[in-house]
């Protein structure tokens, strides 16, 4: 046994493009959302939808995680903004949409490559979590139809404590309601600053999931891996 292996008892996932392939998955529903809508009539494309949509969702998903705006806020303003162009200021519509596009998320089940086999290596070794900012109606869902849940004893949601990650107050009530000591958990994530500076604001360690080879800002994480299967060389 490792020495790292023998330290950490704890592992605290992030779920969405750290498990679960989000970027993937919530193109390949913004498509039927775009074929199903027609919104072909106004967008020239595909793409040219989506490359609208995306940066702006992006966008918002900093300010909510910075408290800058609310998750109504968030769920309306993305959709709304690509409405609005075609003439369309209905706010149940865009309600409508949002819940089609949310359920549709469910149905999908494409995930980060290594995922299943970094889980079956895992599990028998160590406790695994979920910390997540995502919405509590499509987590646990997207988790059971996707193979996940099996893997992991509980899910920790922002929306259990009101605030989001980087924050340090959800590490801490994942950690006090896992009965996990701060020392044996680790924390393993692809956002560096949701993730892996939240988990330092903590003071819990941190795998990075960095595929793309990002540069860092801010103090470095306590291990960088480049795919999933990478893990299995640090536990």
């Amino acid at each position: 046994m490792t020495q790292s292996r023998s330290r950490y008892k704890s592992l605290f996932f992030d779920l969405d493009d750290t498990l679960w392939d989000t970027a993937h998955n919530n193109k390949v529903c913004l498509e039927e959302i775009y074929t199903d809508y027609r919104f072909g009539h106004y967008y020239p494309s595909f793409e040219d939808f989506f490359n609208m949509y995306m940066p702006h969702n992006l966008q918002l998903w900093v300010k909510y995680r910075n408290h800058e705006i609310d998750r109504n806020t968030l769920i309306l303003d993305r959709l709304l903004y690509v409405l609005r162009p075609m003439g369309i200021h209905d706010e149940a519509f865009a309600w409508k949409i949002n819940n089609d596009f949310l359920y549709r998320t469910t149905t999908k089940t494409r995930l980060v490559d290594g995922a299943i086999g970094l889980l079956e290596y895992l599990v028998s070794g160590y406790r695994l979590f979920i910390i997540s900012n995502g919405f509590r109606e499509i987590q646990s869902l997207k988790m059971q139809n996707s193979g996940l849940a099996p893997y992991f004893e509980r899910i920790f949601l922002s929306e259990d404590v009101s605030i989001q990650k980087p924050h340090k107050k959800i590490f801490d009530y994942a950690l006090k309601n896992s009965n996990s000591r701060r020392s044996a958990s680790l924390m393993i994530g692809d956002s560096f600053e949701a993730d892996i500076t939240g988990a330092q604001n903590a003071r819990i360690d941190q795998i990075w999931l960095n595929p793309s080879h990002e540069a860092y800002t801010g103090k470095p994480p306590t291990f960088t891996v480049h795919t999933l299967a990478g893990i299995k060389e640090i536990l």
